[in-house]
């Protein structure tokens, strides 16, 4: 029997109960009386962590995550592993069960929060319970598409190249349902999944003789002890800053600033003699880059995968042998599926994107921030300025430019200082806002980052026009 569509009126209705629109929800729930409706297509919030890897998890301090109103790490460190002594991060499980916490505590006990799970979003406004058949249709003054930037994970990627009969094959995901040890392991893909299954092999105890890494691309990466918001590492977060800005500055050419920004500790690399042409911004500790330096040996360099066979893995530059006694772990998928950039505020409709780098959640929380406190539609694309995503390494230039002038736009507006400090997602601003007179080394550190960083967005204005 065909049911009746049920009609629905809201100030907000957001797609996407991932960490994105969590963020975005969370400043309207908390500072106004505006009222949202919630679509997933999940039966938890959490979004893409759903569909994680069991042994997934931040690759940044969890401190940077999260809704503003709720602490995820509780300040916690490391205290063993690879990531020893830096803040903590966050498994898969526990972002599930944190976002869990703030809808089911904070967002649907206001009253104003209503929330569909396991639900298929058929746009303008409409979207149809997958289990019960239930549709919906919603009239909303304002519609958020925080699925915008696509997350990708490997158990729902599907690889771009032909898998033969008989070739052992599986996301990441399938490594802890391995019952008998194989002859050997080859993780696809360079990036932060590759690093991550790499990582979990080796502190498994697997021989990294035994697993050799398709690497299409070296990336840039960055050290995770110059990301962390708190006072204990001011030394290594604010002096990265000044260190990048100087770097730039003083760079003759890209190539020339790249390498300085080696050289000042603000990126990292796998292989000291191949230069990296991708940045996609992953984090890794010291300890971690030493682990993944004992596959150097083992990394084969030769372009993407086009064709596993049974006996051969054929690349755009060769053939390496395999067999079917080898698991070939599928780590291929980007994190991030959709680059297209489009106004964030367009009409009734708010699409959050990455406003500053390396931080999707500060950025939509801030773009919630701004809808509620910024008059005309014009006034709140002004501050909230897109920052590309990164994928060659060249998009670095682009990716900084463009967050160096959303910076100097806040700087300028009391109003954004003053929520700046007291947001926890920003994390920095209060660092640097309680820096006291006595402080010499923390002043003269600021001291650089400030003169540095006129003259590097001066240098970065010039690096755009080269690229």
């Amino acid at each position: 029997m065909t049911q009746d569509i049920i009609e629905l009126e809201t100030d907000y209705l957001i797609i996407g109960s991932g960490a994105v629109g969590m963020a975005f929800a969370d400043i309207i729930i908390e500072d106004s009386d505006k009222k949202i409706i919630i679509v997933d297509q999940y039966a938890k919030p959490g979004g893409h962590w759903n569909a994680a890897y069991p042994f997934v998890t931040l690759h940044q301090p969890s401190r940077f995550y999260g809704v503003s109103s709720r602490e995820l790490s509780q300040g916690l460190q490391d205290k063993i592993g690879l990531n020893k002594g830096l803040g903590d991060l966050a498994t898969g499980p526990e972002i599930l069960a944190y976002f869990d916490h703030v809808m089911r505590h904070q967002f649907l006990p206001t009253g104003r929060a209503s929330y569909f799970p396991l639900c298929h979003y058929a746009g303008e406004g409409c979207f149809s319970h997958k289990i019960s058949g239930q549709s919906y249709r919603v009239k909303a003054a304002k519609i958020v598409d925080a699925t915008h930037l696509k997350t990708s994970v490997p158990s729902t990627h599907k690889p771009q190249f032909k898998i033969d009969d008989g070739v052992t094959f599986m996301p990441l995901n399938e490594l802890v349902n391995i019952t008998t040890p194989p002859e050997g392991f080859v993780v696809i893909g360079a990036g932060k999944t590759g690093i991550d299954a790499c990582l979990y092999l080796l502190e498994l105890g697997v021989d990294p003789r035994n697993i050799r890494w398709i690497m299409p691309r070296d990336g840039w990466l960055l050290n995770r002890k110059n990301t962390q918001p708190d006072p204990a590492f001011f030394e290594f977060t604010l002096g990265a800053q000044a260190g990048q800005f100087e770097a730039i500055a003083a760079a003759t050419s890209i190539e020339d600033m790249f390498s300085r920004l080696e050289a000042c500790g603000y990126f990292l690399r796998l292989d000291k003699n191949v230069r990296p042409t991708m940045f996609h911004g992953a984090t890794i500790s010291e300890l971690e880059l030493e682990a993944l330096q004992s596959l150097l040996p083992n990394i084969i360099r030769m372009g993407r995968v086009t064709h596993i066979k049974e006996n051969e893995i054929i690349l755009d530059g060769g053939v390496v042998p395999t067999s079917s006694a080898i698991v070939h772990v599928d780590c291929s998928a980007r994190a991030v599926m959709n680059e297209e950039i489009k106004p964030i505020f367009q009409g009734d409709l708010i699409t959050p994107q990455m406003i500053r780098s390396y931080q999707p959640v500060f950025s939509a929380a801030f773009i919630a921030h701004a809808e509620l406190t910024r008059a005309t539609e014009a006034e709140k694309n002004d501050v909230c300025g897109v920052v590309p995503l990164p994928n060659h390494d060249t998009d670095y230039i682009r990716f900084t430019h463009a967050t160096m002038m959303n910076q100097y736009k806040w700087g300028q507006d009391k109003e954004l200082r003053k929520w700046l400090v007291t947001n926890r997602l920003d994390g920095f601003s209060a660092m640097v806002a309680n820096v006291k007179p006595e402080e010499t080394e923390k002043r003269e550190i600021l001291s650089r980052l400030r003169q540095a960083v006129m003259p590097a967005g001066l240098k970065l204005t010039q690096f755009l026009q080269q690229i």
